[in-house]
């Protein structure tokens, strides 16, 4: 019965997200209680949920300071040389855009946290895909996509939970995976082309500034007879085009970032790049819990970078958007994980799963796990799943002479898919930042997301890694 109920939770979460019948929030609230009260156990939905707080509540005073501190960041201009190198290698061309997507995405993912790389590749990219009229869900499932690859780093949890719960070591699991992952991080990337070629036939593109010498150098033009200016069409090839059509757009519509903005502090510069790798080094080695460490930086970035009150209320309120959304997201989440927690509805679904196997796949079990960690890791916590489940399937495994080194390699294959998950809070930052539905988000991402995973997987059969 509660095998049956979690499933029909998880399903009736989805479905309605996606048909924007509900808002996120208010569907992981309402749809876990009214289902709690199916199982006959509404009597302990407070306990549930207070639970659920009660382990989510770190995660979200970490997102919640994090947003603040790389916010500053981004408004003191940390990031722009990054940016520019992106937009530099753009060119206004919407193939090489959603290709620097997943670069940029790929790259920042290297400090293991995907909150932060959601920030910074919205950031620098949302102003370019919104004035070239590309896609966003485009951006946000490329992006996720890429974060999920390079989520499998030891520092990003999944593989230190995998370790942990098989009493491995990390690098034993992770380093004969990297053949496998970069296989899956060149997908994504070919993914990125071909979705940029798509868009680039969608939009046209256009040329940027100084590509060619007898364009002048103020103005961005058309390229190519299906060229659109941000979707607006302009054509013009003086101070503006023919009459009746739009002005060409100028080269600052695509900096991203204001160049001129008057929060940047160029002479702190190197004071902020230092504070910010300390800070990522400091959560790298664990020194300490990770809120602990994004709540002193965004103190101390805010007390360094704006010293009078009234600019560091400025920038806590230019912020205070998307920290409202974040957190109110992940608290909401609190209910949805509580109530499949607490009434047992996840472990009666990851028994059901694992009992399902049959007996003749006991030599494949390595194979078996890497395709259950796609649907298990989406629908469930990483905690869950790797503390939960994978125990189960490595004895399992082990019972028909499969290597537990294996099975945990495999159980890190679907994390290209569980970026996505409704039950990641990081997925909010990204879709609230690009202003994209989340239903819209998950209908665009989630076969995309699968299909590197099943790449992943495969390199990993064919490498003899899994």
């Amino acid at each position: 019965m509660l095998t049956f109920l979690g499933f029909a939770m998880i399903a009736t979460f989805l479905v309605l997200i996606m048909l924007k019948k509900m808002s996120p929030i208010a569907a992981l609230v309402l749809i876990p209680a009214l289902f709690c009260v199916f199982a006959g156990k509404g009597a302990h939905l407070g306990d549930y949920v207070i639970d659920g707080v009660g382990k989510l509540a770190p995660t979200a005073a970490m997102l919640m300071f994090a947003i603040v501190y790389f916010g500053v960041m981004i408004d003191v201009g940390l990031f722009d040389p990054v940016v520019r190198g992106i937009l530099r290698f753009c060119k206004a061309d919407p193939m090489r855009v959603v290709v620097g997507t997943a670069v940029l995405a790929a790259i920042v993912s290297l400090d293991g946290d995907g909150s932060t790389t959601f920030m910074i590749t919205v950031s620098a990219m949302y102003p370019l895909y919104k004035r070239l009229g590309l896609s966003l869900v485009v951006m946000t499932g490329v992006a996720a996509t890429a974060n999920g690859v390079m989520n499998t780093l030891p520092w990003g949890g999944p593989t230190a939970r995998a370790a942990t719960a098989l009493k491995l070591d990390a690098a034993d699991i992770f380093v004969p995976m990297i053949p496998a992952l970069a296989a899956g991080l060149v997908f994504v990337l070919l993914l990125a082309y071909a979705l940029g070629v798509r868009e680039r036939r969608r939009v046209g593109s256009l040329a940027m500034p100084g590509e060619e010498a007898e364009r002048e150098p103020e103005l961005l033009v058309a390229a190519g007879s299906g060229a659109k200016a941000g979707a607006g069409g302009a054509r013009a090839a003086g101070t503006g085009g023919p009459e009746g059509s739009a002005p060409a757009p100028r080269p600052e519509d695509f900096q991203g970032l204001d160049p001129h903005r008057p929060t940047l502090r160029p002479r702190l510069y190197w004071f902020n790049a230092v504070l910010t790798a300390a800070l990522l080094t400091a959560m790298i080695m664990e020194l300490l819990p990770i809120p602990v460490l994004f709540l002193l930086g965004a103190a101390l970035a805010l007390t360094v970078n704006f010293p009078h009150m009234p600019d560091q209320k400025a920038r806590i309120a230019a912020h205070a958007d998307n920290v409202l959304n974040v957190a109110g997201m992940v608290f909401a989440a609190a209910v949805f994980t509580g109530v499949l927690s607490g009434t047992g509805m996840v472990k009666h679904m990851a028994d059901w799963l694992v009992g399902a196997i049959p007996d003749g796949m006991g030599p494949h079990m390595a194979l078996v796990t890497g395709l259950l960690s796609l649907p298990l890791t989406y629908f469930m916590s990483n905690d869950g799943f790797y503390f939960g489940v994978l125990p189960v399937l490595a004895e399992a495994g082990a019972a028909h002479g499969v290597s537990p080194l294996e099975i945990a390699r495999a159980s890190l294959v679907g994390q290209a898919l569980h970026m996505s998950s409704p039950l990641v809070p990081a997925v909010y930052v990204l879709v609230g930042m690009a202003r994209v539905e989340f239903g819209d988000h998950t209908r665009f991402t989630v076969k995309w997301a699968a299909l590197t995973s099943l790449v992943v997987l495969g390199a990993g059969m064919l490498f003899g890694i899994i």
